[in-house]
């Protein structure tokens, strides 16, 4: 397994709208111009490939005031709970690290809310929320 960090002019990127498309266009019904927004060209993308080298995961980290914020973590339905969620994310914090963020935020479709508490999230929103018509939480995590 490998995870590619790269931004919209790397010829990689469209792995990781290929990995995004399949999972919130095609199976969550998120609309296209709502997942593709204004703020890719400020992300850093993060691509997940199998041995094969084929993109099996994606997500994308920005600056946010006072932190990062990650967004748009994704796994193909075919390699869920193989606990590549967790390697993406690990892949993710280390980059938020190494670019001194000290903390990170994310909205997280309320199913996934215990992942991202086992990997150290705490839920911060009083209530869950609809984002591109999906329940989410906020959540944040400091990082030391």
């Amino acid at each position: 397994m490998e995870v590619k960090v790269l931004t919209t002019e790397d010829p990689s990127y469209k792995d990781a709208l290929f990995v995004r498309k399949q999972v919130f266009v095609n199976e969550q019904n998120v609309s296209e111009q709502e997942e593709i927004d204004s703020f890719e060209d400020q992300s850093a993308h993060f691509v997940l490939y199998d041995d094969r080298r084929e993109p099996i995961g994606a997500g994308r980290l920005r600056p946010i005031e006072g932190g990062g914020k990650i967004e748009r973590v994704c796994i193909l339905a075919s390699r869920r709970k193989q606990g590549l969620g967790e390697l993406l994310m690990k892949k993710m914090e280390q980059a938020a690290k190494q670019s001194g963020y000290p903390s990170l935020t994310l909205y997280a479709q309320v199913h996934a809310e215990d992942f991202y508490k086992k990997l150290g999230y705490a839920t911060t929103s009083t209530e869950p929320f609809l984002d591109a018509n999906i329940w989410h939480v906020a959540m944040n995590k400091a990082l030391n």
